[in-house]
């Protein structure tokens, strides 16, 4: 069976490059089920909205470094240019926790559920 998608991934983390890094394995992990393509990240709350409107994307990740509330936030102002984007956060504190191996289990995990 071929993969499904592509979806086009925003992240929402202030550390660009940790994002970039953890979504590479994530990525490489699913391809047999999922085209993921991580097209940009906001490392702000800032930054949503804009990175949303350029990059248009299906898909949305909020990082662990996010509260529940900030986490809320992001998605609102993100589903407000892409109303039916798929959105995902990540528990907070999970990669202080547990670092990036959890991190990167977790996503995929909740894969399925979230691009059904």
């Amino acid at each position: 069976m071929a993969p499904t998608g592509p979806f086009r991934l925003v992240t929402v983390n202030t550390a660009p490059e940790r994002a970039k890094r953890l979504i590479g394995r994530v990525v490489e992990d699913v391809k047999d089920q999922y085209t993921i393509i991580h097209i940009a990240n906001a490392a702000s709350i800032d930054e949503v909205r804009q990175t949303v409107e350029e990059a248009q994307p299906n898909v949305l990740f909020t990082a662990s470094m996010w509260t529940p509330e900030e986490a809320q936030r992001i998605i609102a102002i993100a589903k407000e240019v892409v109303p039916d984007l798929k959105t995902f956060s990540l528990p907070q504190g999970l990669q202080v926790e547990k670092g990036p191996d959890a991190v990167v289990e977790y996503i995929k995990e909740h894969l399925p559920a979230v691009l059904g």
